[in-house]
């Protein structure tokens, strides 16, 4: 470590053209190369200036799949809408839009609730 520590202090005081030769000279001793890689030193710049994707904050959310318990489906239907009973179901049977405009959160709460009933939704 004493050695490590001495070389230090000796690159230490040397001048920038000492430098240079010394970094030659280990670049030619060892067929390595000191410079940075200039593609590397591009490809964070080149996406910091790509535009970042938006999160998407609304949701429509819709039946895909009724599943077997078609009665349950229609009352998770009229739990996260105002429809009557007749409504909500055409809504279900027509594999029809839950909600227009839900946020995530949303989205969420009512795809979990439908899977509980065996139907299967989807959020775009």
């Amino acid at each position: 470590m004493a050695d490590i520590q001495k070389m230090i202090e000796e690159v230490k005081g040397m001048t920038v053209l000492e430098l240079n030769e010394l970094v030659k000279a280990l670049e030619e001793e060892f067929g390595v190369s000191a410079a940075a890689p200039v593609a590397v030193a591009a490809a964070p710049v080149a996406a910091a200036d790509a535009p970042a994707a938006e999160e998407k904050t609304e949701f429509k959310v819709s039946i895909k799949e009724i599943g077997d318990k078609k009665i349950d489906v229609i009352k998770a239907v009229r739990e996260f809408t105002s429809l009557g009973l007749g409504e909500a179901k055409a809504l279900v049977e027509a594999k029809g839009v839950i909600k227009e405009s839900a946020t995530k959160e949303e989205a969420d709460k009512i795809i979990a609730r439908f899977k509980e009933v065996g139907c299967t939704v989807v959020a775009e």
